[in-house]
């Protein structure tokens, strides 16, 4: 009898394993594929939604567009994992039996105690909070008045962020809406722990896009129309967007794996595997064991290589073959202000950090062939004026 693998998430872990398992297996399992939706969404483009809901038809690929016709796949959200019976429930009722379970279901937002966050704030996970974000800043925009604009506050000025505050930033000026946008940061600079050369890059852009930046005071408390900061600040809002940090997914906090206790995020070595020899675990689920003291980054660009070992050692383990280690390899930074782009640190580049057209066609290019390597090239072309 045939095992079965079954494989969680639609992202880039679990879209870029699925092909990577389907080209090693050479038909030897059965594979069962369980997404919450039917579409692999292309996450470090679905800011673009903001300011054009349009977008989603480019950067959305269904998933009968990436798997091979022996793929199952099953379209349900994962209540839970037993590991004990090796079974994944989903929240119909719906059991599915594993023999070998790859977690690439992603992160949820973290919104760390901070009282009211989680009520009045809109996140960025996926598209429908990027179009729940396009609807709110509409609307209040629209009843924004001269002598009374409408206040969109951004909390967290890592990518997501600062991402998030240029397409603002740009719907704005596409439509001539009395929109001011403030970008809170708690730690000192923005883009925190890069290097001070691409945060500078950037502050400079969104300064010039005219988004107000403020750092070195966390945001403590949130009601239906304050933000407080620090001690004694205080900043009302019309929209407000949280991107300050992730936690793991509710489905996998009763499996019995190793996790961390404070994000319930999996932790994996460098082959994948976790304490359980039947799990394997990917992308923003799990915390990827790599040399040196840090962890594989929780992005996308991580995930996208890391799919391709994992789907390779998932097909390993079916046939009983020693499994690869994977080590991150950086090939540098892209980040989107609005239209524009800057990049550092880029593998081949001469410069160690550009803007202008070279940026924003690398930005436009990479997010092109990820859409190539799951769909073809033909969905890449079709993209490409939209990214």
């Amino acid at each position: 009898m045939s095992d079965n693998v079954v494989v969680l998430g639609s992202g880039y872990a679990g879209a870029g394993a699925v092909k990577s398992l389907e080209s090693h297996l050479d038909g030897r399992a059965n594979v069962t594929w369980i997404s919450d939706v039917d579409y692999h969404l292309v996450l470090h483009e679905s800011h673009r939604c903001i300011r054009d809901p349009s977008v989603r038809e480019k950067i959305t690929i269904p998933v009968g567009e990436i798997k091979d016709p022996s793929t199952t796949f099953r379209q349900g959200t994962v209540e839970a994992v037993d590991t004990d019976d090796r079974v994944v429930e989903l929240a119909d009722g719906a059991d599915v039996e594993y023999d070998y379970l790859l977690v690439g279901i992603g992160s949820r937002t973290a919104f760390f105690g901070i009282d009211g966050l989680k009520e009045y704030a809109y996140t960025l996970k996926s598209l429908d909070d990027a179009l729940a974000i396009h609807d709110a800043v509409s609307e209040a925009a629209a009843a924004a008045t001269r002598d009374d604009p409408a206040t969109i506050v951004v909390g967290g000025a890592g990518l997501s962020g600062i991402q998030t505050a240029g397409e603002i930033a740009e719907y704005r000026d596409d439509y001539g809406a009395n929109v001011e946008i403030e970008l809170v940061e708690g730690l000192d600079r923005i883009l925190p722990n890069s290097d001070p050369q691409l945060q500078g890059a950037l502050r400079k852009r969104l300064e010039q896009a005219d988004v107000k930046i403020h750092t070195g005071e966390f945001i403590g408390e949130v009601d239906e129309e304050t933000v407080y900061i620090g001690d004694d600040a205080e900043m009302d809002y019309d929209v407000l967007i949280w991107t300050g940090g992730i936690t793991g997914r509710d489905a996998v906090a009763d499996a019995n794996v190793d996790k961390d206790e404070r994000s319930n995020r999996i932790f994996s070595e460098q082959t994948f595997e976790t304490d359980d020899d039947r799990i394997f675990a990917i992308g923003d689920a799990a915390i990827v064991d790599q040399p040196g003291d840090d962890p594989a980054p929780p992005t996308a660009q991580a995930a996208w290589q890391a799919a391709e070992v994992a789907g390779e050692n998932l097909a390993r383990r079916v046939k009983g073959q020693p499994l690869t280690e994977w080590t991150f390899d950086d090939k540098g930074t892209v980040v989107s202000v609005g239209e524009e782009a800057v990049a550092h640190d880029v593998k081949y580049f001469p410069l160690s950090t550009f803007g202008g057209k070279p940026a924003e066609l690398l930005k436009k290019g990479i997010a092109a062939r990820w859409i190539a390597d799951v769909s073809g090239v033909g969905n890449a072309l079709d993209a490409w004026p939209d990214m």
